[in-house]
C-alpha cells in the first residue's frame, strides 16, 4: 500500500494506491467523507472499501481532497474536490491504460463528489455510494444515470435521513437500464460506527455478484 503523490488542479495530492498485479485489471478510485468534517483517506469505511476491492484484485486508489493530509489547497465546495477526483482517477488510468473496467466509490461527501464525477467520465462502469447525501445536495444531475451500483445507507442515520436515500434509489432504479441495489442496515448511524462489518458483507456480496 505505497504512499503516492500526484499533480491535481491545485498542487500536489497525496494517495494510498495499490498496483494490482495483473495488467488488465478494472480500476477502483475510492473518495473521503467531507473535508471540513474530519474527513480523510484514512477513514474506517473509506479504508474498508479500498481494501474490498484491492482483494479482488483492482488496481484501486485512495486520496486526500485538496487541503487535507499533505494534499496542497483549499476547500472548494466540492467544484475543486471534483477537479482533484478527475486528476486522481487520470493518475490512475495513465498506471493501468488496459484496465478492463473502472470503479467508483465513496461515503457521504465522497459519494457526492463520486456521483459527480461518474457523469462526466463514461468509462465508470459500477458505483458504490455509502450514506449518500441525499438531503444535503441535489442529486437532479443524475438524469440519465449512467451506471448501475449498490447505496448502503443506516436506518439510524441523524445526518441525512434515510428515507430521502431510499427515494433518491428508488427513482434511479426506475430509470431504463439502470439497476439500484438498495441496502438498509438497521440501527446504523451516518458513521457506521457499530455497524462497518454489516456494510463489508453487502458492498462484497455486490462486488463477487457484479464482476
Amino acid at each position: 500500500m505505497p504512499d503516492v503523490i500526484f499533480n491535481g488542479p491545485d498542487g500536489r495530492l497525496e494517495g494510498r494506491y495499490q498496483h494490482a498485479k495483473t495488467d488488465d485489471a478494472p480500476v477502483a478510485l475510492i473518495l473521503h467523507p467531507h473535508p471540513q468534517h474530519g474527513g480523510t483517506m484514512n477513514n474506517r469505511v473509506v479504508y474498508s472499501l479500498y481494501h474490498s476491492f484491492v482483494r479482488r484484485g483492482f488496481s484501486t486508489l485512495r486520496f486526500n481532497f485538496r487541503g487535507v493530509g499533505r494534499s496542497q489547497g483549499e476547500f472548494d465546495d466540492g467544484l475543486g474536490e471534483l477537479s482533484d477526483a478527475a486528476a486522481a482517477l487520470d493518475w490512475m488510468q495513465g498506471h493501468n491504460p488496459n484496465a478492463t473496467g473502472c470503479w467508483i466509490a465513496g461515503f457521504s461527501f465522497g459519494a457526492w463528489i463520486s456521483m459527480q464525477l461518474m457523469m462526466r467520465r463514461p468509462e465508470i462502469n459500477g458505483f458504490i455510494s455509502i450514506a449518500t447525501p441525499s438531503s444535503i445536495h441535489d442529486f437532479s444531475f443524475l438524469a440519465p444515470c449512467p451506471s448501475s451500483g449498490l447505496m448502503v445507507h443506516g436506518d439510524s442515520d441523524d445526518i441525512i435521513p434515510e428515507e430521502a436515500t431510499a427515494k433518491l434509489a428508488d427513482k434511479l432504479d426506475k430509470q431504463k437500464n439502470i439497476s439500484i441495489d438498495y441496502k438498509v442496515i438497521k440501527g446504523c448511524d451516518h458513521f457506521f460506527r457499530n455497524s462497518l462489518e454489516d456494510m463489508e458483507k453487502h458492498v462484497e456480496k455486490y462486488l463477487d455478484t457484479n464482476l
